[in-house]
């Protein structure tokens, strides 16, 4: 029997609302190798890669340079998941052109090696990778004598003469041998527990450690380079670990993460809320979801307790303890200027860390008594 059926809509209406999709903070356990080979297409630009298998299955012979600095990439151990490769048009492209067009193509990518790359062309993509958006890092080989004899007007010379932050030099006369550090440096970050990490110290597999003498070693360091040595009988080491300004990678690699998710913490906010109130209820909102990212950084091993040594901010005061390790602090909503209100804009707010370190030098100190 048929019969009609009035809708339960009249009854009880259910509406449901899907919120926006959070973003991430992108990645930063990429690398990128840019080079000439006409494996991949200027139209392709980039391709990207899991192992050495799957750029044979591609068309690589593995005689390429690029395969050679893949083959170091994905040879260390933790082994990075993905590699970028870009192609280098020669015939009417610079390399700062190149790596721009990489960036253009592919956002994944936030470590970049140039193969075959000129200490011309060297300096020219440190410049472009210190400025570039997302950050990035540089990582470049180069075997001249002058570095190692702290010759003037040597390549690492000029770069820490520059004082960029964004690129890492290694001297070595293994070819790519700083594909391999960067192979490490992505491997290594896996954003979990305690994964946080320095450069210094490691084992590089597929790099022959160089024979310096204490003198040449001393002399690359203080151009705040870096080389793969040998340390006592049994150890092969990389040192330092530093960028061409002299700070550690890691303070870098660990400086970028925080800050992208901060960023990104801040606008998923803004983008999930109906609406933000102009009221110190609505900061607490924004500092909330602040407070949600830097606690990434603590799980990590990249912030820690400590004492605030720095200038007062706000309420912290020189020589309070930040115990978690940061605090996330905002003019209050009172101070605001009726343009700034009008504005529709939130007071400052400010994120004082506390970054854990590390431990690099060691003196210990033995007392014998008979």
């Amino acid at each position: 029997m048929f019969f009609l059926a009035q809708s339960l809509d009249d009854i009880v209406k259910v509406n449901v609302t899907v919120s926006p999709q959070a973003q991430s903070a992108g990645s930063f356990d990429i690398g990128l190798i840019v080079g000439k080979s006409a494996v991949i297409s200027t139209q392709d630009r980039v391709k990207i890669y899991t192992s050495l298998a799957s750029m044979k299955s591609d068309g690589w012979t593995g005689e390429e340079p690029e395969y050679k600095a893949a083959a170091l990439y994905f040879s260390q151990s933790p082994t990075p998941s993905k590699l970028v490769v870009g192609r280098w048009d020669g015939t009417g492209e610079t390399a700062v052109d190149a790596v721009d067009a990489c960036r253009a193509a592919n956002n994944d990518w936030y470590g970049c090696y140039v193969v075959n790359a000129t200490p011309e062309e060297i300096e020219e993509v440190a410049a472009a990778v210190e400025a570039m958006k997302p950050e990035s890092t540089f990582f470049y080989t180069t075997n001249d004598e002058a570095v190692k004899n702290g010759t003037p007007g040597n390549i690492m010379e000029a770069l820490k003469g520059a004082g960029y932050k964004r690129t890492f030099g290694m001297f070595s006369t293994t070819e790519h041998a700083a594909a391999a550090v960067m192979g490490y440096a992505m491997g290594a970050n896996t954003g979990g527990a305690n994964s946080a990490y320095t450069l210094a110290y490691k084992s590089l597999v597929g790099v022959t450690p160089e024979p310096l003498s204490t003198t040449e070693v001393q002399k690359i360091l203080a151009l705040n380079g870096n080389a793969y040595t040998h340390y006592g009988t049994n150890y092969k080491l990389l040192v330092q670990g530093t960028m061409a300004n002299g700070v550690p990678f890691d303070e870098v690699l660990n400086l970028d993460m925080l800050t992208a998710e901060i960023q990104i913490g801040a606008v998923n906010a803004l983008v999930r809320a109906a609406k933000i109130p102009q009221t110190e209820d609505g900061m607490s909102l924004l500092i909330n979801a602040i407070e949600e990212q830097c606690e990434k950084s603590v799980v990590r091993g990249a912030i820690a307790p400590g004492v605030w040594k720095a200038s007062p901010v706000l309420t912290l005061q020189r020589g309070d303890t930040l115990s978690k390790g940061y605090l996330v602090l905002a003019e209050s909503i009172a101070s605001q200027t009726q343009e700034d209100r009008e504005a529709r804009k939130a007071p400052p707010i400010y994120v004082p860390v506390k970054m854990a370190g590390a431990i690099e030098h060691v003196v210990i100190n033995v007392t014998v008594n008979r």
